[in-house]
């Protein structure tokens, strides 16, 4: 198997295998090319916002419309992440995506968030080889992440949850639920109440838009 096959099968990889030097020079490329323009996004002056949607849509393998992100940013690649319609994404977005992101329509994103694809062996002296093994991660339709979210490999976030501030998600979390916590649970599922009040007593329609 060659490095992309053994990404896409959950085999042992590593990004810079002697058996493949021209994919492993190939994916060192794209690294760099991520690298850099990240760093041009998060240069940029806060008023060039054209520049910045022009650098977005390079950046990622695919980007919806309407989409906000607040530099800055850091991305493994940057072309293995999708990005669906109306996101916004908050400042410190880190996202390790040797494999695929998957980044659905309405998600909101707190600042310092983490998401990473890619995991190593627990053995250190399998670590010593150098190999890894990635799995995807989704998040689906209007999921709101709260800050400094942490998202391991595998995971999937279903559609309409909130995840809490802090929390560190290590296994799927189902659609409309709350969930929080280090190892990220299950809190409550969301209501048609919280379609009524949105803090305690607070209620939606009190509120003049």
């Amino acid at each position: 198997m060659n490095i992309r096959e053994r990404m896409a099968s959950i085999q042992l990889f590593t990004d810079h295998d002697h058996n493949y030097p021209e994919e492993a020079a190939e994916l060192a490329k794209a690294r760099q090319r991520g690298k850099a323009l990240c760093y041009e996004i998060n240069r940029l002056h806060p008023d060039n916002l054209e520049q910045r949607l022009k650098l977005m849509n390079e950046l990622f393998e695919s980007v919806g419309e309407n989409v906000w992100m607040e530099p800055p940013i850091r991305m493994a690649y940057g072309s293995n992440t999708t990005i669906g319609s109306n996101v916004y994404i908050n400042f410190n977005l880190t996202v390790v995506d040797d494999y695929k992101v998957t980044i659905g329509n309405y998600v909101m994103f707190g600042p310092n968030v983490t998401i990473a694809v890619t995991n190593h062996p627990v053995h250190p002296d399998v670590r010593r080889e150098g190999g890894m093994f990635a799995l995807p991660v989704v998040i689906e339709d209007d999921v709101w992440i709260g800050s400094g979210v942490i998202i391991v490999p595998g995971v999937t976030i279903g559609k309409g949850s909130v995840i809490g501030a802090g929390s560190v998600v290590t296994k799927d979390i189902p659609a409309n639920v709350i969930a929080v916590g280090n190892p990220c649970k299950v809190l409550r599922e969301i209501t048609e109440r919280d379609r009524e009040y949105y803090y305690k007593d607070k209620r939606v329609d009190q509120v003049e838009w």
